[in-house]
């Protein structure tokens, strides 16, 4: 087989592989709107939903993780379409755990649902998984336009995101200090925006992943975290 051919059976099965991390893409970010939107509306069957849509993008990541490794093993790429494969299975990584916190989520809106709520804060929530959800769509573009500047603004936009978290974290430690029979529904909440604010850390990683794709250049140093609260109430 010639080299053209070779490139070209590459080319054609890296674009069958990135068609599928756009439908997880897809998957992914339906499930942190809805599952923001089930804790807002105490809607358990979009919970339902929520949690037993996760399969479809676990099967997703194990699917491109079988590709990638197919396309290694068949096409011998080149240094520098290694590279886009092995981004390819970072990414599918980081949204099969986006999509686990978005499970997570879910499955805490029937237990939230039968304890009274708690004043603005599912809505507070959805906002902020609202701007993930928008980091996530806009760090696939950038994966598919090759924008490494889209992919920066992203990784700055999680300041944002942890800011949201800090502010959540303090207004949970006041309304459990004035009532203490909120306890364990703000426990439940904050573990909700933990998630969320992780969800924001993958949707980060996989823009740091597109920066080093399209520059070469991996950074030196993570960013430095806002989040300025104690050790996490809960983790999961």
């Amino acid at each position: 087989m010639s080299d053209q051919h070779i490139a070209t059976a590459f080319d054609r099965d890296l674009e069958a592989i990135q068609a599928r991390i756009m439908k997880m893409g897809g998957l992914v970010e339906a499930a942190i709107m809805d599952s923001a939107a089930s804790l807002e509306a105490r809607d358990e069957e979009l919970a339902e939903k929520v949690t037993v849509g996760d399969a479809a993008i676990d099967a997703l990541e194990d699917l491109i993780n079988e590709e990638t490794a197919r396309l290694i093993a068949l096409r011998a790429p080149t240094a520098v379409d290694l590279r886009v494969v092995l981004t390819v299975m970072k990414i599918s990584g980081n949204l099969e755990r986006i999509g686990d916190y978005a499970k997570n989520i879910a499955k805490r809106t029937g237990v939230l649902a039968q304890m009274p709520p708690v004043p603005g804060a599912t809505a507070s929530l959805r906002r902020m998984a609202r701007e993930v959800e928008r980091m996530l769509k806009d760090t696939l573009d950038a994966y598919i336009q090759r924008d490494a500047d889209l992919a920066r603004d992203v990784v700055e936009r999680d300041l944002e995101v942890d800011q949201m978290y800090n502010a959540l974290f303090r207004e949970f430690l006041t309304f459990m200090m004035e009532d203490p029979r909120s306890i364990t529904a703000c426990m439940h909440l904050h573990f909700i925006a933990k998630n969320i604010e992780r969800m924001g850390d993958h949707a980060t990683g996989i823009a740091e992943q597109v920066v080093y794709l399209v520059t070469g250049d991996r950074p030196e140093d993570r960013r430095v975290k806002a989040d300025d609260t104690s050790t996490s109430l809960l983790e999961g």
